[in-house]
């Protein structure tokens, strides 16, 4: 797609809709769009695809697909979006300013999507739910129409050898009396391969007779081939963007982007102080910031990235500069003196807060970030624990918290599929005791929520800070007496960045 800056006239066509018959909500997007686009509209639309896109991707991991329950879900779902690219899903006739995006943001996501195997697995995922979805939901005439546009050719079983094969079709599942008023396409065996594995067709002579409900399966493994190689094809032709300096850091950054809500401003703070930390670890911090407190706790310290995961999730639930700087001077001073703490880390917790250096006001981390960036090596605990953690040291934490076995089970198949995030919404589910569906994306969210049900559903902030628990005594924080530096603190503090680091590597922390 071209993005140009000069000024066109209003008459000009923006997308060649004909190609793609403008009027059905079925395309292959096999023809890119052209014309002119704002850079701003280039985002906004593709955030707003991308959004969809990750409901889509939510709603198949709660639901079976295909089911009752997996439509009505998507229905309800699709149509709480404001955008066009959800209204040209939902919507019986598309409005051709709804197309327009649609169109569009499949092409700018898969500029976006397109860089490595794994983005491309799961973008090609969810545009195959999300079009399986509008392919059950057209009608008759439409699905039509868009086969004889794309060229896809399927043999209508005549009558006579409908009537021939009767009882066979019946055997799969075709009710007898309907099968003279079925559509039913002859086609290769090999191309309804998933199909023959259910025993959903009949095979006769290398070809399958496919019904016309189980169509879609044709039609999906058409438009994966073409999406999977035009993404090949981008993937290629990347590298001559490189010279635009205003799409490639968006694109690359689109992948990794947080679409809720904003941490960075939280409108309690002061109202978490670093005394109520040890008791909201155990009941509201999301496992990977349990993690990292634990072992902060155990060892009086944490390297950079652990500092900055934990530091701004700290600050985005309520804890204020002062009492960062009380929290964390309290840990490290167990290892070392105060002086050492003042040059070497309350820089880098003021730098946090804009206090210092560019002054920029830093938000927490997003799962996604957490999940994609910085992996932890040998000696840091940052990351996700769902995600990297080994499996057999996962089960074993899980198991230390007393989740039933069941759970710890259903927690390991879901990270086994990648699903990081909604392992950690069945965490959730576990620990909080309620039914409440929830696939967290941020770690600030999981508190928030966390909050909620201990409240009785009030928001975090109702009351102190949204902290319905007493705080802990004295002696329950965890206050053991300052102990002698241990040997492997030398090797931690090789790891901490001095000031100028800090600064450099600050510039890179503000990504969505």
């Amino acid at each position: 797609m071209e993005i140009i800056t000069r000024r066109t006239p209003r008459s000009k066509k923006l997308v060649d809709y004909e190609a793609e018959s403008v009027h059905s909500k079925l395309q292959f997007y096999r023809y890119p769009p052209t014309g002119t686009l704002s850079l701003q509209e280039f985002e906004d639309i593709a955030l707003e695809r991308l959004k969809v896109l990750k409901a889509v991707e939510t709603v198949g991991l709660r639901h079976i697909k295909g089911s009752e329950e997996y439509r009505n879900e998507m229905e309800k779902v699709l149509r709480s979006f404001p955008g066009g690219v959800a209204r040209a899903v939902c919507r019986a006739k598309c409005d051709p300013g709804d197309v327009r995006k649609d169109h569009i943001s499949h092409f700018i996501l898969r500029l976006a999507y397109c860089r490595m195997e794994e983005l491309r697995r799961w973008f090609i995922a969810q545009e195959l739910d999300l079009f399986r979805f509008r392919f059950q939901n057209e009608n008759k005439e439409n699905v039509k129409l868009f086969l004889e546009n794309n060229n896809l050719n399927y043999d209508l079983v005549s009558a006579s050898e409908k009537e021939d094969h009767r009882s066979e079709l019946v055997a799969c599942g075709i009710q007898g009396h309907l099968i003279e008023f079925s559509d039913i396409y002859k086609v290769e065996f090999y191309d309804v391969l998933d199909l023959i594995q259910r025993r959903k067709v009949y095979v006769s002579r290398g070809f399958a007779y496919v019904p016309h409900i189980d169509l879609v399966t044709l039609v999906l493994s058409e438009f994966r081939s073409q999406l999977s190689h035009a993404l090949t094809i981008a993937s290629r032709a990347l590298p001559n963007l490189e010279e635009d300096n205003r799409l490639l850091p968006m694109l690359a950054s689109m992948s990794k982007s947080y679409l809720g809500q904003d941490y960075g401003k939280k409108t309690s703070v002061g109202q978490i102080t670093a005394d109520m930390i040890e008791m909201l670890s155990r009941t509201s911090f999301p496992m990977c910031m349990q993690e990292l407190h634990q072992n902060l706790r155990q060892h009086h310290h944490l390297r950079h990235w652990g500092r900055q995961q934990y530091g701004l999730f700290l600050k985005g639930i309520g804890l204020s500069l002062e009492e960062a700087l009380k929290f964390w001077r309290s840990e490290f001073t167990k290892m070392m003196d105060g002086d050492k703490f003042d040059k070497q880390y309350t820089y880098n917790i003021r730098h946090n807060y804009g206090k210092e250096g560019k002054r920029a006001d830093y938000t927490p981390y997003s799962c996604v970030k957490i999940i994609t960036t910085n992996a932890p090596a040998v000696g840091d605990y940052h990351g996700c624990p769902f995600r990297h953690v080994d499996v057999a040291i996962l089960r074993q934490k899980l198991q230390a918290k007393r989740i039933p076995e069941s759970g710890v089970n259903e927690i390991v198949s879901l990270v086994k599929g990648s699903h990081y995030q909604v392992a950690c919404g069945k965490y959730f589910m576990l620990t909080h005791n309620t039914g409440h569906d929830f696939s967290p994306n941020h770690p600030n969210e999981y508190f928030d929520e966390s909050q909620k049900a201990l409240n009785g559903g009030k928001d975090a902030g109702a009351s102190s800070g949204g902290v319905k628990l007493s705080q802990p005594k004295s002696s329950q924080a965890s206050q053991s007496t300052p102990s002698q530096k241990s040997l492997s603190q030398k090797n931690d503090d090789q790891d901490d960045l001095t000031l100028d680091e800090i600064d450099q590597s600050m510039n890179g922390i503000e990504e969505s």
